[in-house]
């Protein structure tokens, strides 16, 4: 009864009209992963101030000066520890969410996060920030994960794409923000703190807020009806419906039911299994591709800008005029996000990375420099918010958390290397090379998902029957 039941919550849920109750459900959620990118950006920020106070000499390094043996040094143990925390948190305990509920899992990874990062914020050595490094990132790579998980199955089919493009514009909107607090206080000591410190715990603290108002929002009807939980997800897809129908008047009548194929809670296993294999594969090797571009370029920009012939300083302020672009990909998104195949925008955007990046290694006019770097973020962006989507379309309910965790687990891995790919590329070719390494890694994503199925306006059920 449990998967006719989810597949029955899945057609009401699909008839649902555009409204405020749906879209403000998609807004709180998106709250929540606001500080997990204020987490994830604002390490280059803050790389500067935590050099000066001498965290990452040699002696203060502790376990983690065996790292050099890998060519990973001084900050550079911060960056590794950082994404091995994602990588754990996403592949280890991406799972969690499909066995204890989207809510639960969505709620208390930020609590995770929030404490470990406090106590990072007051660490007196290397050593030890790099270790509440990797345990706040778990709670960030669980909480990345859950949120793909939780849109999906809260947003109506013919509204997914549009629903993604607004995360990603609401928390790529903490990017600018990030640079400026770091701008602004640097060299400063507020409440008697390195000004670094305080900008690690103003994402902390903020996140308490977000968690008093993320727990308005409902937990996955889906998922509670998939583990024999009926009486409270008829409940709250009931709630939704009336609050809908209060806005909107009559509901549009119910569409055809595709029930899934199987029963039963799902396993890592199946993942791996005939349905799914192909899916695993081609997402896992898409994820190490793409983020090639994605970070790569975000991260180094300052240092592009330099070997393109930028002064320093200047380089600083081209480079915050670049983040502001990071949200309006996905705002210009929310225009076609749902009237375009969704691996049309993901291969298009792709395509557009490649080629700026290729005209952005040739130029040396800032103002050039400028523009190119503001269409290689636009275009970052969209890819971003249209995979995030995809990913967990391609997965049934019950493994959808676990099979993103793995394949999105690829990215944050291949995000550790690649940093140190590209540092040995600039210093031996220069911009050229870095160029040539990103314009390759977007051909091997593009051609990956080629090789998926097309999603838009489909059902979670009938993508996965």
């Amino acid at each position: 009864m449990s998967h006719q039941k989810s597949a029955e919550i899945a057609a009401r849920f699909d008839r649902l009209p555009p409204s405020r109750t749906v879209w403000t459900m998609v807004i709180l959620i998106s709250l929540g992963g606001v500080f997990e990118f204020y987490d994830l950006f604002f390490t280059g920020y803050v790389a500067p101030g935590m050099v000066e106070s001498g965290l990452f000499k040699p002696e203060s390094l502790g376990i983690f000066e065996s790292l050099a043996g890998l060519s990973v040094a001084g900050f550079g143990t911060f960056v590794f520890s950082t994404f091995a925390g994602l990588w754990i948190g996403a592949l280890i305990f991406g799972s969690v969410a499909d066995r204890f509920g989207r809510r639960f899992i969505f709620t208390w990874s930020l609590v995770w996060y929030m404490v470990c990062t406090i106590i990072m914020a007051f660490q007196a050595t290397g050593e030890w920030i790099n270790i509440w490094r990797i345990i706040a990132g778990i709670g960030i790579g669980v909480e990345l994960v859950t949120i793909d998980s939780y849109i999906s199955e809260l947003i109506p089919s013919a509204e997914r794409g549009r629903a993604y493009a607004a995360n990603q514009f609401i928390t790529f909107s903490v990017v600018p923000v990030i640079a400026f607090l770091a701008w602004a206080m640097k060299g400063s000591h507020p409440f008697g703190l390195e000004y670094w410190r305080v900008v690690i715990l103003i994402g902390s603290v903020g996140a308490i807020a977000v968690w008093i108002i993320r727990r308005n929002v409902p937990e996955s009807p889906r998922w509670l009806a998939r583990h024999g939980r009926v009486d409270e997800a008829e409940r709250i897809i009931a709630d939704i419906e009336a609050r809908v129908a209060k806005e909107k008047g009559t509901l549009p009548p119910l569409g055809q039911i595709a029930v899934e194929e199987k029963e039963g809670r799902g396993s890592y296993a199946e993942i791996f299994g005939p349905l799914y294999l192909k899916r695993t594969i081609i997402l896992s090797i898409f994820n190490m591709a793409q983020v090639i571009g994605f970070y790569g370029f975000a991260a180094w920009v300052p240092t592009l800008l330099i070997h393109r012939g930028v002064h320093v300083t200047a380089s600083l302020g081209y480079a915050f005029v670049i983040a502001i672009a990071n949200p309006f990909g996905p705002l210009f998104g929310m225009w076609f996000a749902d009237k375009v195949e969704r691996k049309t925008q993901i291969c298009t955007a792709l395509f557009v990375m490649g080629v700026v990046i290729a005209l952005f290694s040739q130029a040396s006019d800032p103002t050039i420099l400028i523009i190119l770097g503001v269409l290689f973020t636009l275009a970052s962006n969209i890819m971003s918010y249209a995979y995030h989507g995809y990913q967990a379309e391609l997965y049934p309910t019950r493994v959808r958390a676990r099979a993103v965790g793995f394949v999105y687990s690829w990215s944050r891995i291949a995000a550790a290397f690649a940093g140190l790919a590209i540092g040995i590329l600039l210093h031996g070719y220069g911009v050229p090379g870095v160029a040539v390494f990103i314009g390759a890694s977007m051909v091997v994503a593009i051609c990956m998902i080629l090789l998926g199925p097309s999603t838009r306006g489909r059902s979670l059920e009938s993508i996965n029957h």
